[in-house]
């Protein structure tokens, strides 16, 4: 089918690819009028303007935005609700936050312009190893959209069934879901990336645990050089703690052994922060996805006050003295093999 892409970043440009390579016809739009030259040349049809994607679309239209959330995405559909006639649709696939999903959704039906909302994971590598989806829509809206979804998912490829499963085959073992009505797409994919970063914090600090194995404070004895790189790859061999993560770290790991590109100023997306309200609200314990929050905000503190402060009360309670910088102890020693 035909589709208009508005956002032309590096997931934005992939998606065109994997949609164009599948059978569908792309007009696409970027304020930066590069990448759609370069994908003009790929087949794509370029579009000037968000009036000229709408005249080069056949109705009724379909336009994927993937843009960044917020202030972006507003005013790119804001645009599109002047420009769109009765039947359209609009998919937001960037990360927007659910709410916003059901609020655009219903200024849009006064116009009777259909939203989706598309939790979108896959990141950089998408275009290769296909998009896993999450869609909130009005049923209708999600069938008529459907082969687009099933073009940018995975597929069912070489994964082998759930147990318990076989002969309930449906569209998530092709990497899709209808996930219920607007807003059911996005809240399902702000639970997905919370989740990630409890699982990313807990790969970082048994890393971490194992790469000050040789630490001065514990006996000589029980000290130990671990080969981190290789750690990660056996890991990945049939161990239960193995996933598509896993595989990134012994990557990483493999291609720079001291990871001296990185600082270690560790941002969030937002994600993590919805997921830690929609469970205050909703009064459910959330233990590690919040702290693995916290951590990424402590990360992100070159003086932490907060620690000064413990500092600070110590002395005052105990006497106890910080340590000079020159007497302080190598804690996290970076090990990741030869």
């Amino acid at each position: 089918m035909q589709i208009g892409m508005v956002g032309l970043g590096r997931m934005g440009a992939n998606m065109t690819r994997r949609l164009m390579a599948g059978g569908h016809t792309c007009v696409v739009y970027d304020r930066n009028p590069d990448p759609g030259k370069e994908l003009s040349e790929e087949g794509a049809i370029a579009a000037s303007s968000m009036k000229d994607m709408v005249q080069k679309l056949q109705k009724p239209r379909a336009i994927w935005i993937m843009v960044p959330s917020g202030k972006v995405t507003e005013d790119a559909i804001a645009e599109l609700s002047q420009l769109l006639e009765a039947g359209d649709s609009i998919i937001d696939g960037g990360n927007s936050y659910f709410k916003d999903d059901v609020r655009r959704a219903q200024l849009l039906r006064a116009n009777h312009v259909n939203f989706a909302d598309c939790g979108t994971s896959g990141g950089v590598w998408g275009l290769e190893r296909g998009y896993s989806l999450m869609v909130g829509a009005d049923k209708e809206v999600f069938d008529h959209l459907e082969p687009i979804f099933e073009t940018l998912a995975p597929g069912v490829g070489d994964v082998p069934t759930t147990l318990q499963r076989e002969g309930k085959i449906n569209s998530a073992e092709k990497g899709y879901i209808h996930a219920g009505p607007v807003g059911a797409g996005h809240y399902v994919k702000m639970i997905h990336n919370g989740i990630e970063y409890g699982l990313m914090q807990a790969y970082a600090e048994g890393f971490s645990i194992l790469a000050s194995a040789d630490s001065t404070e514990i006996p000589t004895e029980h000290r130990y050089e671990i080969n981190l790189s290789d750690v990660a790859e056996v890991w990945r061999r049939g161990s239960v703690v193995g996933s598509w993560l896993l595989d990134l770290t012994s990557m990483a790991l493999a291609e720079d052994q001291h990871l001296s590109a990185y600082t270690g100023f560790v941002e969030d997306s937002g994600e993590g922060r919805w997921t830690i309200q929609a469970a205050l609200d909703q009064a459910v314990p959330a233990e590690v996805l919040s702290a693995a929050l916290y951590t990424r905000f402590r990360s992100r503190l070159e003086q932490p006050f907060g620690e000064k402060l413990l500092s600070a009360m110590r002395f005052k309670f105990g006497g106890h003295l910080e340590l000079k910088p020159e007497a302080s102890m190598k804690r996290t020693p970076v090990k990741a093999g030869n």
